[in-house]
């Protein structure tokens, strides 16, 4: 499995470095010149969107849409990086990281004075729509836990500082409050509540306080969880968010939602919420997963199998593995499944599994960065269970 795994990393590292960390995204629809066409008309815009989401082929091309930089995909590059430099002590993947972070703090969000983050594009969704560059918290969490990485690792404290101004942006979003907790908003111009953005804010707030030595924003952190932990289901999962148009429960939100929760209590030392914890974590094993190590969508849908899922599966399993000893093998499973059925020969991995086709659209964040740094966890979660052994010829210093 381990040479499998180098060999994987391998290939998507040379693809995403060779195009200089650019590629196409899901919702990039309104990317094109034709938004211009939907005249500022969200259902227009979802069309748009899901027009190009949706189809078999990569029609992007056809109608003005080009690769382009991606916040969340350096983010999650810089994670990866780290942890090879962990895994082979090779200097170089640590430059790559700080590199990508440099990047980050060059291209936050304009309109904003905290470190931030949103999308390249337009994006409009049943609940609305973001202008380009709207920051929303669950890509911001995501690249401030990469300058937490980075603190942890090298000690540097500019980026315990970015992650500290990650905090306060947090901080300043709105929050719907109510008798059995807070929630954060997904986006900071009006409230949203969102079950998977409102934990992983929670976790980036207890994390930072941890590392920071202070105790600013815990008590939103445990507010938040209390909010989504206690409208958990009684099987442990959790809807996507409670509004009437957000009734599903789905693989990768499920991810976040189980490692913001672990993440939270290991900052905190909070044991309070170690039953959802369990039951959630026993569901997502359960339910999200066949026989082959096939990761599927929904609870209780297969298709389409989405490489996102496939990443988040791989990165949340090698994050329990020091509390069940079956995550693992399970975690191994599903990437070897994804490694032979969704990554190409020249490195990429796929966006989607239709069932009767293969959608190989070359997406940057939702397919490279994320298996790039699922995969990493992998291989470092298993070189926590034995002695490290030599590299192979794969990952050879540049």
């Amino acid at each position: 499995m381990r040479v499998e795994l180098e060999k994987s990393i391998d290939g998507v590292l040379r693809w995403v470095e060779t195009r200089h960390y650019k590629g196409y995204e899901p919702a990039d629809g309104n990317a094109s010149p034709l938004h211009v066409l939907t005249c500022g008309n969200t259902f227009l815009q979802r069309i748009l969107q899901q027009l190009v989401l949706r189809s078999p082929i990569n029609i992007r091309p056809w109608i003005g849409i080009y690769p382009m930089e991606s916040p969340q995909a350096r983010g999650y590059m810089a994670s990866g990086y780290i942890m090879l430099s962990k895994i082979t002590g090779q200097t170089h993947f640590r430059d790559r990281a700080t590199t990508c972070l440099e990047w980050l703090k060059e291209n936050k969000s304009p309109g904003y004075s905290q470190y931030c983050w949103g999308n390249q594009f337009p994006y409009a969704t049943r609940s609305g729509k973001l202008p380009k560059q709207e920051p929303i918290i669950v890509w911001t969490v995501f690249n401030g836990f990469a300058f937490l990485d980075a603190y942890e690792a090298t000690g540097d404290i500019q980026y315990l500082e970015v992650a500290s101004n990650v905090r306060d942006w947090i901080l300043t979003l709105p929050r719907e409050k109510t008798g059995s907790g807070s929630c954060l908003s997904y986006h900071a111009f009006k409230q949203t509540s969102i079950h998977n953005s409102n934990m992983l804010g929670a976790a980036m707030l207890a994390r930072t306080a941890k590392l920071a030595e202070d105790g600013k924003g815990l008590d939103v952190a445990r507010e938040a969880m209390r909010y989504s932990c206690s409208r958990q289901l009684p099987d442990g999962a959790w809807l996507y968010g409670e509004a009437p148009n957000h009734g599903w429960i789905d693989n990768f939100h499920t991810g976040y939602n189980l490692d913001s929760l672990k993440c939270y209590m290991e900052c905190t030392g909070d044991d309070s919420f170690e039953g959802n914890l369990q039951r959630g974590y026993q569901f997502f094993k359960d339910s999200f997963f066949e026989s082959d190590g096939r990761p599927k969508y929904y609870h209780n849908k297969t298709y389409p199998i989405d490489i996102q899922c496939a990443a988040q599966a791989i990165d949340t399993l090698a994050g329990f593995a020091d509390q069940d000893r079956e995550a693992l093998g399970l975690g191994g499973k599903v990437a070897d499944w994804t490694i032979r059925n969704m990554q190409d020969e020249d490195g990429h991995f796929y966006y989607r599994d239709l069932g009767w086709t293969r959608v190989k659209t070359p997406l940057i964040h939702w397919g490279q960065a994320t298996m790039f740094k699922a995969l990493a966890h992998l291989w470092l979660a298993m070189e926590m269970e034995k002695d490290k052994e030599p590299a192979s010829e794969y990952l050879a210093p540049a």
